[in-house]
């Protein structure tokens, strides 16, 4: 499938549809699902079409036993050795935006990282 191509409700609904459609093999109702995340049915209903609060899906994820899927959704990351480097040691805790493509272009290491 191609997300890249898709609306943001649009790949909101597909996640939906494949929620509902891991719920139908575990063979659980709507209802099941919804009680035991303290959802009601319509709620649930809602975030199988595609609009629902991240954390509700997170919830339903946890009552399918499918948690898992969060870490393929989005992984962790970590810098790259180069960048490491640049911060000795330090954990960044914010980004620079556009001054970081400028300060490349100065090739000015430290005006890149932004503490």
């Amino acid at each position: 499938m191609n997300f890249e191509s898709m609306t943001d409700q649009s790949i909101t609904a597909e996640i939906g549809r494949r929620i509902e459609q891991m719920r139908l093999e575990q063979n659980l109702t709507q209802q099941q699902v919804a009680d035991e995340i303290g959802l009601s049915r319509v709620s649930y209903r809602k975030l199988v079409s595609g609009a629902a609060k991240f954390e509700n899906i997170i919830a339903v994820l946890r009552a399918l036993g499918r948690l898992d899927l969060v870490e393929q959704f989005v992984p962790e990351t970590t810098f790259s050795p180069m960048q490491q480097l640049k911060l000795k040691g330090k954990q960044r805790r914010r980004a620079t935006g556009g001054r970081a493509r400028k300060a490349d272009t100065n090739n000015n290491e430290d005006s890149e990282l932004d503490w």
